[in-house]
């Protein structure tokens, strides 16, 4: 017991925990501090690999982990063409409906996506949109098996995405490229999976040794 509570006193001086009126702890502001930190780190890590995406690929390259029961992007490398898909940093998505948020879900046991699915709900962002569990856990089954994610202009119209979750990384975490539909087609396909295949390895490598 002195030893937890000599932990305890560490952490309430960081603001990781806050002390309750009932003398109980519970989860304090300095862990959001922490989140910004380790986000932007993985920024960091991923944009190298993100450039080498859009200068292979001419599209907007993004990086996104899981938070809660949504997926946030830590980064971006938007694509030289005037018409582009832009993705603030930042900003929170359902998991359902992204490439990056079935990329990550897939990886998941079942039963967890199904509770991380059913906690954020499932709207329909476009007529393509995911909006029931069942169809969605058919489309997971089928990313399992290939390797890849797309969005099928589920979060926006006229957009397509390609995604792959990036292997044993310390967080869930999957990168994408996504453009307008009458760039990134089949053939688009056909040279950006086993490209985002391998900077998905290439930043778990890079991730294990930092």
């Amino acid at each position: 017991m002195p030893t937890i509570h000599r932990l305890l006193k560490t952490l309430l001086g960081l603001g990781i925990v806050r002390q309750l009126p009932d003398r109980g702890y519970a989860l304090g502001p300095g862990l959001i501090r922490l989140g910004d930190l380790a986000s932007r780190q993985l920024g960091a890590v991923a944009r190298p690999h993100l450039r080498t995406l859009v200068e292979e690929l001419g599209e907007s390259a993004n990086v996104a982990t899981l938070d809660g029961d949504m997926v946030v992007y830590v980064d971006q490398v938007p694509s030289p063409h005037q018409m582009r898909m832009f993705t603030e940093v930042g900003r929170r998505a359902h998991t359902h409906d992204t490439g990056v948020g079935k990329a990550i879900l897939a990886t998941l046991d079942p039963e967890q996506a199904r509770r991380i699915v059913t906690t954020a709900g499932m709207p329909g962002h476009t007529e393509h949109s995911i909006t029931t569990l069942e169809d969605l856990e058919r489309e997971l089954d089928a990313i399992r098996r290939q390797g890849y994610s797309v969005d099928e202009q589920e979060q926006e119209l006229g957009v397509r995405c390609f995604a792959v979750a990036v292997p044993e990384a310390p967080t869930p975490l999957a990168i994408s490229v996504s453009g307008p539909t009458s760039r990134v087609d089949k053939a688009f396909a056909d040279r950006a999976v086993p490209l985002l295949r391998r900077v998905a390895q290439e930043i778990s490598e890079e991730l294990r040794i930092s």
